[in-house]
């Protein structure tokens, strides 16, 4: 799977953080402004393009940023350590958008964390392993990670819904030290404001055999980028440091969008930390 931003949208992204004139970003790499554009555009740049500089006056680690323009991704991951975890990747309005079923396997309790465009195939999933949605975590409320919430729903109207929104009701808002217990799995949650107000990462651990934590982060981090996250570039980055980045090193990150990575991939290559 490709990543979700280019690093033409990873630099695109720091010059409107940082209120960068793509004129000033275009002399730190030593490019002209032709060139410059077509590397926001494209993700492609020419050999001896000024990495290390337009990344310091963007706030990039320079040499993450070459690594990943020459190819770097995170590792596949293998899944059959979680065998009760789905990735349901749906698509609408030109992008693509993670959702993720879990359950336990002996209760078949099931939680669904954010919903994608298309409630289709996560209904498949919970038929085909006869499972019961009791739960439905939401790690933000923008349209495409709560498309498909109202079919949902009305198909599961005693699955509890879990918000970090201000304007949810009161019963369905999150708060800092509640867990769940979905079977034997335990499910907690983190504050990550920054690429959305009500951003909530949510943790799930105690899985069998020991595997690895699982976190659901929404858009807060991708694999090689963060979400957009324009005047709240530091809160985003100081809630990722904090609450993302402080799980174990083995953590599975499920991201809202693009390919699944670790908090040991993140800590190590991604650009926007150094």
């Amino acid at each position: 799977m490709n990543l979700e931003d280019s690093i033409g949208d990873v630099v695109r992204k720091a010059r409107i953080s940082t209120q960068t004139a793509a004129e000033t970003a275009a002399v730190a790499a030593g490019v002209s402004m032709e060139v410059y554009q077509a590397l926001e555009s494209t993700g492609r740049a020419p050999t001896g393009f000024g990495w290390e500089a337009l990344g310091r006056l963007l706030t990039l680690d320079g040499g993450r940023l070459q690594r990943q323009h020459d190819g770097w991704r995170p590792a596949p991951v293998d899944l059959g350590q979680w065998r009760e975890l789905r990735v349901i990747t749906t698509a609408g309005d030109d992008m693509t958008v993670n959702a993720y079923l879990v359950w336990d396997e002996v209760t078949r309790e099931a939680a669904l964390f954010d919903t994608g465009f298309d409630a289709a195939p996560i209904e498949a999933w919970i038929d085909s392993e006869k499972l019961t949605l009791r739960h439905i975590f939401i790690t933000h409320s923008h349209g495409d990670h709560v498309a498909a919430l109202g079919p949902i729903r009305e198909r599961h109207p005693r699955a509890r819904l879990h918000s970090g929104s201000k304007n949810a009701p009161v019963e369905h808002r999150i708060r800092a030290n509640d867990f769940i217990m979905l079977g034997s799995l335990r499910i907690t949650n983190r504050d990550t404001p920054g690429h959305a107000e009500d951003g909530i990462t949510y943790v799930v651990g105690n899985w069998p055999e020991d595997a690895p934590h699982v976190a659901m982060v929404g858009d807060a981090v991708f694999a090689g980028s963060i979400g957009g996250a324009r005047e709240n570039l530091e809160l985003a980055r100081q809630k990722i440091r904090e609450q993302i980045f402080s799980l174990p090193v083995e953590t599975l990150i499920c991201p809202g969008h693009g390919p699944l990575t670790t908090v040991e991939a993140e800590k190590a290559h991604n650009p926007w930390f150094h």
